[in-house]
Order: structure tokens, then C-alpha cells, then sequence
């Protein structure tokens, strides 16, 4: 029988962080509640046992979504050594859940010392272990080839944990030290987080700050220096394979890269300081209008970096209809895949990308608390455990950023630039596959009649179909179709606004459709992917219709949705919190 272990313990208590150490892989990590949300595997280094990081769990009677797959996982697996995962600071709460395993083989790592201790704490890893009756290790002291071979060694047999106090264990100090105090102050806490966007925005986007110099860099790399020795090549297909098809694709993608990288510097900051979590503390009453609670910010947020991923993490939620309402209002967040797209058609209506990009961005978070409005439900009660505040570690923020940046430029070195080949292929040969121009070619007479969806904003254009069909498989698809057919979007200000409507309201890309199906079923995945992009059509018609002079026309439909949204509600979904009903929303 394969030796397995099982990391178990509870959010935040550095699991994925020991799995990364044993196996060497790459888990995500981060200062939050709810990082891991399903059962991750990965080989110790060196020998053939398995390690399975597991979803944060509090106690074998808790009720939320990730915990119920942790229960049910450990049940059905009664012989799998268990490695517990605890924070010296939440030992007593762990020791408990402990006893509660019964007898297995098990042993205890503690992780976060040095930060207990500076805290007012003492752990005595030795007298620890002589009163749980089970080998104590300790994280920060152990490292690489001894960690594994220490883990391994205390494993070894079955051990039934020892009720009583915890001997060599004192607590650390209670209460809000004065950062938390401040940052739980929603008059301070709101007002900095938009700052910080504000900010993040300008140094990624704005003219002349360095997500746009670096961009241009790049884009000047191509075009220019690459591109002058393809323009020396003599064949007339092979240099338009090159020039169109290679660099034309690789490099128009390639080019938002240095600002994509910015938006996710700005993330992780947000995540490793621990400010997300009590941004998500603050925000729980202003969710809760919606529908949603607190911990929806964490989805929420991480949409802004990959709509897939941010789908994944909605297990972490506390109810299956505040999964289904964030899963339904996670499209509408920007992802930092339709980042290129915005900057390549935002030319056609704003001066200023800047300006352009923030009004998208805050188009779709309007969109998404609307849906979340039309959908809304009864709220479960809403805890949260606050992350430790801390100074992000260098090295961890350069890893998490190096690990984004490689899986971009792997996606665009693969799916993009096989799409692009392929995309290239059949506008650049006819069915008798005879080299032609674009609009003899087999990909025009295929997507012939698709143009006429977006003939109602003005475009009649296969490519233009074509460019929002290839959306559907990665939305950095879409800049690089129009790079390859136009070089510049050639289309007035309000058809280029409206395409970017629908581009931002339309189904996600293939990996958030199947990160759906995941979650709810290939059902409910293909038919929210339908109804997205239909609806989509629908605003970007709407969009183009009020930019062409109609808006006055518009107030009675206004009126008219409103009267839907606040009439079409459940009575039973009218239910309100009490205001004062906040005795179980965080735990310092």
C-alpha cells in the first residue's frame, strides 16, 4: 500500500507552505483564509511517499464547504498518517481537533514561533510533545532534506493524543495591537485601499509611468528590431508566417506583460500583509446588501488576476448560494487577460489609456454587484479569522510574482501561439490551400455569417467575429486576432467602446467555464457561459445605441429594470441582519 500523508490543520496555518517544502512543488500560498481549496498531491523529494495538502479545517463538526471535503477526505482514508499543521498561536484550538482523530499516526509541525514569541508567547516544542504524546516539530527550524527526513522518522507508528493541558505552552498577548485597530477603522481602511488602487493603476497604466514605458519597450523590441529581419525574408508566405503570425501574435500579447505583472505585484502585497483579510472584515456589511459577505473579497479580488483561479477559490465560502452568486459575478471582474484588449481598442475612444482602463474596470465591478443584487438571497452569519499582520517577504513576493509571470509567458508560448498559427493558416490560404489575402481566404468564409452579430455597432466584419469567438479560448486571443488582422483597431470610438462591453461581459475563457464545471456541474457551466455571452451582445448593442444618441430613450427601460429587479425579489430573500448581530464576524 502507497505511504500517504495528509497535511491537516486550520486556514492559514502554513500547509501549502510545508507541502511546497516536502515536495518541492509550487502550491499557492498566502496570508488568507481559504488558500486551498481542494485536495492538492505532490511526492516527497527523494522517496515514494505521497503528500496531500488539504483544505483548512477548524473541527470534524464544522459545516462550511472546504471543511466538509476535508471530514469526508480524512474519513475515508483511516490509515493515512496525518501531519498537523498549527500556528502557535491557534495550538490549543489544533490539540483539540487532534483528539477528536483518534488513533493514527500522526505528529504535530508548528509553524509562525518566532512571531508568537516576539507576541509574548513560550512553546517548548519538547514539553509539548511529552504531554500530546505525539513527536513536535518545529518549522522554522527544520528545513529541506531535514524537515523530510524528520516529518518521515515521526510518522513512523500510531499514537492516540493525550487529553489535558498542554504543557511548555503559554499564550501570546490578547487583543488588537494598534495597526489592527487602525486598519478595522472602515474611515481609514476604505479610504487606503482606494488609494491603492489608484495608484496601482497609474504606475500600470498611465503615460509615461512604468507599466506603460516597459510595455513600449517591448512592443519596440518586436516590432522594430524583430520585425526589420523578418521584412528581409524573400518568400512572401514565410514572411508574412513571421511577421503576421509569430511576431505580429506573440509579441502583441507579450507587450502587456510588464503591466499584468504590476497588477499582480499589487495583489499579492494585498494578500501577504494580511490587509486583505481585514478589507474583507470591513466589507461584510456593504456585501451583505448584495447578497454576498466578507469573504466573497477574496474571489473577488483574485478575479481581477485570473477568473479561473478566482472561481476555484469560491469553495471556500461559507454556502453553496453565496458560491453560486460570487461564481455568477466573478465574469464581470476584469481579469488581467482582458487587460490587452482594453489597451488596444481603449485608442479608439479615450486619449488617455489610463482613464479608459479604470472606467472598464469599474464598469464591470458595477455590473457584477448588479448581479449579485438580481440574485440576492438570505446571508449566512459571516466569520472570518483575521491573517497576522506582517511585512511582505521579499523572496516569497518575488517567487509568487515569477511563478505569474511564468505561467503567462508559458500560456502565450502555447495556446496563444497555436491558436495564432492556426488562426494565421486559414486567413492566409484559400480552400485549394493557394497563398491569398485574408478575405479570399478559408477563415473568412467560415466566419462569413457571424458578422452579422456585430453588425448592430457598426462592424460587419468576420474578423471582428472572429477576434470575439477566439475570446471564448483565451481572452489575450482577442488582441492578438486584432493585431493580426488590423495592426490597429481601425473602428470610431463607439463601436470600439461597445465591443469592449462586450468583450467585458461576455463568457469567460474555456479554463473559467471548466473551473465552473467543477464547482456546479457542466450543466449549470454551459448554460451561465450562454447566457453571459448573450446578454453581452445585448449591453454592447445597448452601449452602442446610447453612444450614437439614443441615451434619452433609455430612462424608461431604466425605470423598467429597476422595477423588475426590486419586484422580481422573493419575499423570503428580503431578510435583513441586525445591525448588532456582529458578535461572530471576526476573530482577532
Amino acid at each position: 500500500m502507497e505511504d500517504v500523508i495528509l497535511l491537516v490543520g486550520a486556514p492559514n496555518a502554513g500547509k501549502s507552505t510545508c507541502f511546497n517544502a516536502l515536495t518541492g512543488g509550487h502550491a499557492r500560498v498566502g496570508n488568507w483564509h481559504g488558500v486551498t481549496v481542494g485536495a492538492l498531491e505532490g511526492k516527497i523529494k527523494g522517496r515514494g511517499t505521497t503528500v496531500v495538502d488539504l483544505p483548512g479545517i477548524y473541527s470534524l463538526s464544522s459545516m462550511s464547504m472546504e471543511e466538509k471535503f476535508t471530514r469526508d477526505y480524512l474519513a475515508a482514508r483511516p490509515h493515512a498518517a496525518v501531519l498537523f499543521v498549527s500556528e502557535c498561536a491557534a495550538l490549543p484550538r489544533t490539540a483539540e481537533l487532534m483528539r477528536a482523530m483518534g488513533e493514527r499516526r500522526c505528529a504535530l509541525l508548528l509553524t509562525k514561533r518566532r512571531a508568537f514569541l516576539r507576541a509574548g508567547g513560550r512553546a517548548d516544542a519538547e514539553k509539548i510533545s511529552a504531554s500530546l504524546g505525539v513527536p513536535v516539530l518545529d518549522s522554522e527550524r527544520l528545513r529541506g532534506k531535514k524537515l523530510r527526513e524528520a516529518v518521515s522518522s515521526a510518522l513512523s507508528s500510531k499514537r492516540r493524543i493525550q487529553r489535558g493541558e498542554i504543557a511548555g505552552f503559554s499564550p501570546a498577548r490578547e487583543g488588537l495591537g494598534p495597526a489592527d485597530r487602525l486598519l478595522l477603522n472602515g474611515f481609514f481602511t476604505f479610504p487606503l485601499f482606494f488609494l491603492l488602487l489608484v495608484c496601482a493603476f497609474l504606475l500600470t497604466f498611465a503615460k509615461g509611468f512604468p507599466g506603460d514605458l516597459m510595455k513600449e519597450g517591448i512592443e519596440h523590441f518586436f516590432s522594430e528590431f524583430l520585425g526589420g529581419f523578418a521584412e528581409k525574408i524573400p518568400s512572401p508566405a514565410v514572411r508574412s508566417l513571421v511577421r503576421d503570425g509569430l511576431l505580429g501574435s506573440v509579441g502583441g500579447v507579450l507587450g502587456f506583460l510588464p503591466q499584468i505583472a504590476l497588477l499582480y505585484f499589487f495583489l499579492i502585497l494585498m494578500e501577504e500583509s494580511g490587509f486583505l483579510s481585514r478589507l474583507a472584515a470591513l466589507a461584510d456589511g456593504f456585501l451583505s446588501l448584495f447578497g454576498l459577505n466578507g469573504r466573497a473579497v477574496f474571489s473577488l479580488l483574485l478575479g481581477f488576476g485570473c477568473t479561473a483561479a478566482a472561481i476555484l477559490t469560491t469553495r471556500g465560502l461559507d454556502d453553496k448560494r453565496i458560491q453560486r452568486r460570487v461564481i455568477l459575478c466573478l465574469p464581470y471582474i476584469s481579469c488581467s487577460a482582458k487587460l490587452p484588449v482594453y489597451l488596444v481598442l481603449s485608442a479608439s475612444f479615450f486619449a488617455d489609456p489610463f482613464l479608459a482602463v479604470l472606467l472598464l474596470y469599474l464598469l464591470g465591478v458595477m455590473i457584477s454587484l448588479l448581479v449579485a443584487l438580481f440574485l440576492k438571497g438570505e446571508t449566512p452569519p459571516f466569520v472570518l479569522e483575521l491573517a497576522p499582520l506582517q511585512i511582505p517577504r521579499p523572496l516569497f513576493v518575488a517567487k509568487s510574482l515569477l511563478l505569474q509571470v511564468k505561467q503567462f509567458i508559458i500560456k502565450t508560448a502555447t495556446v496563444i501561439l497555436a491558436f495564432f498559427l492556426l488562426s494565421w493558416g486559414l486567413s492566409s490560404f484559400d480552400f485549394s490551400f493557394h497563398f491569398c489575402g485574408a478575405e479570399e481566404s478559408m477563415l473568412a468564409t467560415v466566419c462569413g455569417w457571424l458578422k452579422w452579430l456585430f453588425a448592430p455597432i457598426g462592424m460587419a466584419d468576420w474578423r471582428i467575429a472572429y477576434a470575439a469567438l477566439s475570446g471564448l479560448v483565451a481572452k489575450e486571443n482577442v488582441a492578438a486576432t486584432i493585431s493580426l488582422f488590423f495592426g490597429e483597431f481601425p473602428y470610431p470610438a463607439a463601436s470600439a467602446f461597445a465591443f469592449a462591453v462586450f468583450i467585458l461581459t461576455c463568457s469567460p475563457c474555456v479554463s473559467a467555464i471548466a473551473s465552473t464545471a467543477r464547482e456546479l456541474g457542466w450543466g449549470r457551466a454551459i448554460l451561465y457561459a450562454g447566457v453571459q455571452t448573450g446578454s453581452a451582445l445585448l449591453l454592447s448593442y445597448l452601449a452602442y445605441f446610447t453612444l450614437k444618441g439614443g441615451v434619452y430613450l433609455l430612462l424608461p427601460v431604466a425605470a423598467l429594470a429597476c422595477a423588475v429587479l426590486i419586484l422580481g425579489r422573493k419575499k423570503g430573500e428580503r431578510i435583513r441582519r441586525r445591525k448588532r448581530a456582529n458578535t461572530a464576524r471576526v476573530h482577532g
